[in-house]
């Protein structure tokens, strides 16, 4: 493999004079390693794209946006806030599906120094509430099922200015989204201070309320930065390997998000890296195999970016092999670890596809690392190397780093690191030391620099001594043909103090037995890490918002059925 030309890519695109070089500045008290080139705020970049101004923007069912006219809407809603008295620092929340006035108000905000809040869509009534006294928003733009939730609680929506999106029969204290349109107006002037917050994403996976991380404007740009990169050093360092250059005008991505914009997954690196390149972005109402796959066909969408079970559910859905994929550049993976047979699925049943993935946090905006190409057919269980803004350790339980190719926790330390939580200092302090952030993640780098992510630091099996980690033992499992998707967790044991489970579905019309997938993990991996309990389940296993398996609903559920039955 071409790992010394990518080495040298690297050097020479963030060395001095390169594309993506590194130099270090002071933020907010910290050395840290920023990108030279980078634009200083969101607001220089989003007008950036007004030179796209003919090109197709967003794409939702019938509807169509040019970037001339996202530009109209965005300058409209940003006058029209500052005409409400909400001003830069303020913030203004976001409650609603994957509509393209979702990345119009964003926009808007950014540009002028308001913080988005991102609502979580999900989110019971009781979750609303709670976000938005947290955040305290001056606005609120939400959809009929968001409205629905909240409109009974003048107590909450008294002060704050409600903009109703695609709702028809709207109350008198809310206003039409037409309203805020047809106000038009130009793009206030103002600067926005790279260091200020540029949204609240709230992060999701842990006990009790979430947190809401505080996302700078610096950071969201770098994230930017570091998706670009990661495409120009795998680009440059295969050219130099093989000598075939890629194509010098490349038509503008079409990519599908799948995944909801409350999260940086879609929203930082999805929306911002086909935003910057000039393409367009197709939304769906929700995530459907069979509907994507008519969409990939009509629209000649090039890359497809979402968690891994989606494209998963894509290869294996019954008109995969009647449709035309053949558009199709890229098939990535983010937001949980990639399956290695997954890598190899995407490489072989779509010819004009390359699998990638990116590895990453709400926390650092985006990506830690990225991976593609050859490079991660290589290393199919790697999340590839650090982005060049990132310094990187791992370390043990006291903090002090390990050695080389040891396990321990990954730490990182960079300009895209968030600032904290809003309204929780303990909870930024227990995260974040001297700049570095505690991903939590149980990681080895190798000599070539590419980390691999061995499992949650929390999601983890401790039996009997032992540590046995959940991913392991997932992709062991996905090796067997018959298995659509599958998540393993620890299962309380009076004996070994945890037992490892897994929850498995099988693929249509597919038989399997629990004796004979056990068989099928023994012949693989050592007897300790073979799941004790397997449970088949009829139905999709459960996820988040952000399309994540939500493991801990189904341990306490299938867990709580084994003290019933008396084990």
């Amino acid at each position: 493999m071409h790992y010394a030309e990518l080495l040298k890519a690297r050097e020479e695109l963030t060395g001095p004079g390169g594309d993506f070089e590194i130099v270090e500045a002071e933020v907010l008290g910290k050395k840290l390693r920023v990108y030279k080139n980078a634009p200083p705020s969101i607001r220089e970049f989003w007008a950036s794209t007004k030179q796209f101004a003919d090109r197709t923007y967003l794409i939702y069912e019938g509807e169509r946006l040019t970037y001339a006219e996202a530009h109209e809407q965005v300058n409209a809603i940003a006058a029209w806030l500052f005409d409400q008295g909400v001003q830069p620092g303020d913030r203004v929340a976001i409650a609603m599906r994957n509509y393209p006035e979702w990345l119009l108000i964003y926009w808007a905000c950014t540009s002028v120094g308001i913080t988005v809040v991102g609502m979580n869509a999900w989110w019971t009534a009781e979750e609303m509430v709670y976000a938005l006294k947290d955040s305290e928003p001056k606005a609120l733009f939400l959809d009929a099922e968001r409205l629905e939730r909240v409109r009974d609680r003048p107590d909450l929506t008294g002060s704050m200015k409600m903009v109703g999106v695609r709702i028809p029969d709207l109350p008198a204290n809310v206003t039409p989204w037409s309203e805020v349109i047809a106000h038009g107006g130009d793009m206030p002037d103002v600067t926005v201070d790279p260091d200020s917050d540029a949204c609240i994403f709230y992060t999701s996976g842990t006990t009790g309320f979430p947190k809401g991380a505080q996302l700078t404007q610096r950071g969201c740009v770098a994230n930017l930065m570091n998706m670009m990169y990661a495409s120009a050093s795998t680009a440059l360092a295969t050219q130099n390997a093989t000598g075939v250059a890629p194509p010098e005008d490349p038509p503008p991505p079409v990519s599908l998000l799948t995944t909801p914009l409350f999260h940086v997954t879609a929203n930082n690196c999805g929306a911002y890296a086909t935003t910057a390149a000039g393409g367009a972005i197709v939304l769906m109402y929700r995530w459907d195999a069979g509907e994507a796959l008519k969409i990939i066909e009509r629209e000649k969408v090039s890359s497809l970016g979402g968690v891994p079970v989606m494209a998963r559910e894509l290869i294996n859905h019954p008109d995969f092999e009647k449709t035309d994929t053949s558009s199709l550049a890229q098939l990535s993976g983010g937001g949980a670890q990639v399956p290695p047979d997954l890598v190899h699925k995407i490489e072989s049943a779509i010819s004009t596809a390359r699998p990638a993935t990116g590895y990453g946090m709400t926390e650092t905006c985006g990506i830690i690392t990225s991976v593609s190409a050859d490079f991660f057919v290589d290393k199919p269980d790697s999340a590839g190397p650090a982005m060049p803004n990132f310094e990187v350790k791992c370390v043990d339980e006291l903090g002090d780093t390990v050695a080389p190719g040891e396990l321990g926790e990954l730490w990182v330390k960079g300009s895209s690191v968030i600032k904290g939580y809003i309204n929780r200092p303990e909870a930024t302090a227990e995260s974040i030391t001297d700049g570095w952030l505690h991903t939590g993640d149980i990681a080895r780098i190798d000599k070539d620099g590419f980390i691999f992510i061995v499992d949650r630091k929390k999601d983890m099996v401790l039996r009997g001594g032992e540590n046995v980690y959940c991913a392991e033992v997932e992709s062991v499992a996905y090796r067997h043909p018959a298995i659509a998707e599958c998540s393993v967790f620890g299962v309380p044991d009076d004996r070994l103090g945890e037992e490892v489970g897994i929850a498995i579905v099988l693929k249509p019309g597919e038989k399997l037995t629990a004796d004979e997938f056990r068989e099928h993990c023994a012949s693989i991996m050592a007897k300790h890490k073979v799941p004790r309990y397997v449970w088949f389940l009829a139905d999709a296993l459960p996820r988040n918002a952000s399309g994540k398996f939500v493991k801990r609903d189904l341990r306490d559920r299938l867990s709580a059925e084994l003290q019933s039955a008396g084990h």
